[in-house]
């Protein structure tokens, strides 16, 4: 009788404990969502949306931010690529990060999206980019205790261009499907992605190029179901959020940096190139790539050896819109290095 109610008791002791560990870790799970969702301004809400005064060469003008989410140490703030592009195409990051506890805010760069668009080609400099880019953490009250920078494709450039200037600001830095030198990703589509095209259709495209006949619909009818459904986004039908976003890209602005396309580069950025001034970025870093990327995967790899405290992640099915095309793998390393580098 006695060992049947000692039984009996140790029993109901190891049950308390485990209802009760689980009803706290409920407890505290919805606890930090009820403080993720949480207003943190008074006043009118307006679903976290800041207008962000710049100051440039030619005035002051405005760019679009919005926050998602509430936590005090883990914010990332999105750069978007093109250049010319908006903060749309990350839109699938909602179905992911929130669920985390991160969060993160939405940013269209200047002529970009929402943001205030001056029409004025002098203001397409990746320097002034930079400057701007430190005057949206400034008005945002991002730093060296919260503040994640997410560069990806000329985001990248960005973030790697503002992390060697304003490094001592950021906690965490992602590189995301964007190679150190604009030289080394115009070699690769030449002489590796290039290979990969029908011979007869890449003659005609080289010809085009030859020709400055880049308003051909010819063009652009050729590089979409050649390249761009191969190393842009491989999914069968792109997400709405991408269609909506490159819909709306600035074409003066993409063209002036980039050039054309996505088929190599020719803009202002042809010679940018920082590849020996990685060893100079300390913040914790991961360099995202995908083996059907318009960028070099070994590339990318080497970059990661290159930063102090720097690692890779390969999403191995994805291009360079790996965040839908190789989602969960990029999701997943993107979520497990800003909490490692929270913790």
């Amino acid at each position: 009788m006695k060992v049947k109610f000692r039984y009996f008791f140790i029993l109901s002791v190891v049950g308390y404990f485990f209802t009760t560990c689980k009803s706290n870790s409920q407890e505290n799970t919805t606890t930090s969502s009820v403080s993720y969702f949480e207003k943190i301004d008074t006043g009118i809400q307006d679903g976290g949306i800041t207008m962000v005064p710049i100051e440039t060469p030619k005035g002051i003008f405005k760019v679009w931010t919005k926050r998602f989410g509430n936590n005090p140490t883990m914010k990332v703030l999105l750069l978007n690529g093109g250049p010319g592009a908006t903060h749309e195409y990350f839109e699938c990051f909602e179905n992911f990060l929130p669920q985390e506890n991160i969060e993160f805010i939405y940013y269209d760069q200047l002529a970009c999206g929402n943001s205030d668009n001056p029409k004025d080609t002098s203001l397409y400099d990746l320097a002034r980019y930079v400057e701007e880019v430190e005057q949206v953490r400034q008005a945002l009250k991002l730093d060296k205790n919260n503040f994640y920078l997410l560069g990806h494709s000329w985001g990248g450039i960005l973030a790697m261009q503002y992390a060697l200037k304003y490094q001592q600001n950021i906690k965490g830095l992602i590189i995301s499907n964007m190679m150190a030198s604009a030289p080394k990703y115009g070699q690769y589509a030449d002489e590796v992605l290039s290979k990969l095209m029908d011979p007869k259709v890449l003659d005609t495209i080289r010809a085009l190029e030859k020709n400055n006949d880049f308003s051909n619909p010819k063009y652009m009818g050729l590089l979409i179901p050649h390249f761009y459904n191969k190393h842009i986004c491989r999914l069968p039908v792109w997400p709405e959020p991408i269609d909506r976003s490159f819909a709306k890209i600035n074409q003066d602005l993409y063209v002036s940096m980039q050039g054309p396309s996505e088929f190599g580069i020719s803009g202002k950025l042809t010679n940018w190139d920082v590849s020996g001034e990685l060893k100079n970025i300390k913040t914790p870093t991961v360099v995202i790539d995908a083996t059907h990327d318009t960028m070099d995967p070994e590339y990318m790899r080497w970059m990661s050896t290159q930063l102090p405290q720097g690692q890779f992640l390969l999403c191995p099915n994805g291009s360079h819109m790996c965040f839908y095309d190789d989602q969960k793998v990029y999701m997943a390393g993107l979520i497990s290095f800003i909490k490692k580098v929270n913790n």
